[in-house]
C-alpha cells in the first residue's frame, strides 16, 4: 500500500527565505553561542562576501574563523582537519556556505565534533553516540539539495569509495536561502547543479520509498526546475534564480524522505574513478535510467510528463542538448568494471530504485554512457 506519510519527518526547524538574509547569519548563529567555524569556497571570498560577514560579525561581537575548501568533493581527511580548527577554538557552531561540497563537509564536522571515533568508523555503518554541535547551512549553488538532509557525502580516496555518513542529528538548525548568491555563478555550475536537483526530484518522485508527502515535494521541484533552468542560464533573472534556490531545497527534502535511485547508485563509484562533477554524471545517466525504469513508473512517468508539458524523455534529452552536456566518458575504458558493479548494486540509492537493478542494468548505464 502507498503511504501518505513517511514514518518520521526530519526538516530543519528554522528556514529563512529573503533576498539578501545572509546579513542575518550573526543573529542567527548567535544563540549558539560566540565563537564558531564558517566553511566556505574560493568564490565566497572573491565576491566579497567574506569583508561582509566579518564587519556583521565584528558588531555582533562575536569571533568566527573561517576555513576555506580547496575544489573537489569533500574528504574524511578534510572533515578531521575543520573538527580540529573547531576544536582549537572552543566552537560552538559551524556553518557552511557553498555548493553541496561545502555543506556536506560543515555538516559532517558539526555532526562529528565531539565523536570519539574518527569519521571513517561512521562511514562505514559505526553508531554514533555524541551529539554534535550546531550546523547552519546557507547554500550559494542550486543543485545538492544538501542544506535540507541529514546524510554528507564523502570520499575516501584510499578505499576509492565515496559514501554517506548519515545521522538525524546532522541536519541543520538552520538554513538561509539566499538568491542573491546564486547571482554570477558559472554557466557550468548553474547547469551541472540544476540538473543534479531535477534528477534528484526525478529519484524521489520514482523511489519505491516515496509517499506522498516526498512526491508532492518532487513534483514541484521537477516544475520549477524545469521551468527556471534555462532561463536562469540565459538572463540570470531573479524570479528563475528563485525557482531554482526553491526547486532545490525542494528536491533534498524530498530525497531525503524517500532515498534516491540508481543514478546516485553508480554516480558516486564513478565520480571517484574518474573525478568527473557529480551533477555532470547524474545528467548524462538521466535519460539512461528514464529508459530502464520505464516498464515500470508508466504511471508516475504520464505524470512527470505533464508537469513538464511534453514527453519527459524528450525533453530532458531536450535540454540536454541545448546546455550542450554529453558524456565526458565517451570513448575511454571503463575502469575497475567489477568495482562500479559491486558499489552500485550494494549503493542504498539502487536499494530504492523502483526496479530491481541487476548487474545487467548496470551494464547498460555504462553502455549508454561510455
Amino acid at each position: 500500500m502507498h503511504s501518505l506519510f513517511p514514518k518520521e519527518t526530519c526538516l530543519p526547524p528554522k528556514i529563512l527565505y529573503q533576498k539578501g538574509c545572509l546579513a542575518e547569519l550573526a543573529k542567527e548563529t548567535a544563540p549558539f553561542g560566540p565563537r564558531g567555524i564558517i566553511v566556505h569556497g574560493a568564490s565566497f571570498e572573491k565576491k566579497g562576501l567574506k569583508e561582509t560577514l566579518v564587519e556583521s560579525f565584528r558588531s555582533s561581537k562575536l569571533a568566527p574563523e573561517f576555513f576555506c575548501r580547496a575544489q573537489g568533493e569533500p574528504t574524511l581527511e578534510e572533515i578531521e582537519r575543520v573538527i580540529r580548527k573547531g576544536r582549537e577554538v572552543r566552537a560552538n557552531w559551524i556553518v557552511g556556505i557553498g555548493g553541496g561540497s561545502v555543506l556536506d563537509l560543515a555538516k559532517a564536522a558539526a555532526g562529528l565534533f565531539h565523536a570519539k571515533e574518527q569519521p571513517a568508523y561512521y562511514q562505514e555503518g559505526g553508531e554514533l553516540r555524541e551529539k554534535g554541535i550546531p550546523f547552519i547551512a546557507v547554500p550559494t549553488t542550486a543543485g545538492s539539495g544538501s542544506e535540507a538532509t541529514s546524510n554528507a557525502v564523502i570520499i575516501n580516496p584510499e578505499k576509492k569509495v565515496k559514501l554517506s555518513i548519515r545521522h538525524q542529528d546532522f541536519l541543520a538548525r538552520k538554513v538561509l536561502l539566499d538568491v542573491e548568491l546564486l547571482q554570477g555563478l558559472p554557466f557550468s555550475v548553474m547547469c551541472q547543479s540544476g540538473m543534479d536537483a531535477w534528477v534528484q526530484a526525478y529519484e524521489s518522485f520514482i523511489s519505491k520509498y516515496a509517499t506522498w508527502f516526498s512526491e508532492n515535494f518532487a513534483l514541484k521541484a521537477i516544475q520549477l526546475i524545469n521551468r527556471h533552468l534555462i532561463p536562469a542560464l540565459t538572463n540570470g533573472r531573479e524570479e528563475d534564480l528563485n525557482g531554482l534556490l526553491l526547486g532545490s531545497f525542494f528536491s533534498g527534502i524530498a530525497f531525503s524522505h524517500s532515498r534516491l535511485g540508481v543514478i546516485h547508485g553508480i554516480a558516486h563509484p564513478l565520480g571517484v574513478l574518474y573525478g568527473v562533477p557529480h551533477g555532470l554524471i547524474c545528467s548524462v545517466c538521466f535519460a539512461p535510467s528514464i529508459k530502464l525504469n520505464l516498464p515500470v513508473i508508466r504511471q508516475k512517468y504520464e505524470v512527470m510528463s505533464q508537469t513538464v508539458g511534453m514527453d519527459l524523455l524528450k525533453r530532458v534529452t531536450g535540454v540536454l542538448a541545448e546546455l550542450k552536456i554529453s558524456s565526458p566518458f565517451k570513448g575511454k575504458a571503463i575502469l575497475e568494471k567489477e568495482m562500479i558493479l559491486r558499489e552500485t548494486l550494494k549503493s542504498g540509492s539502487t536499494a530504492a530504485n523502483p526496479k530491481p537493478v541487476t548487474p545487467e542494468d548496470v551494464l547498460f548505464l555504462l553502455d549508454e554512457i561510455f
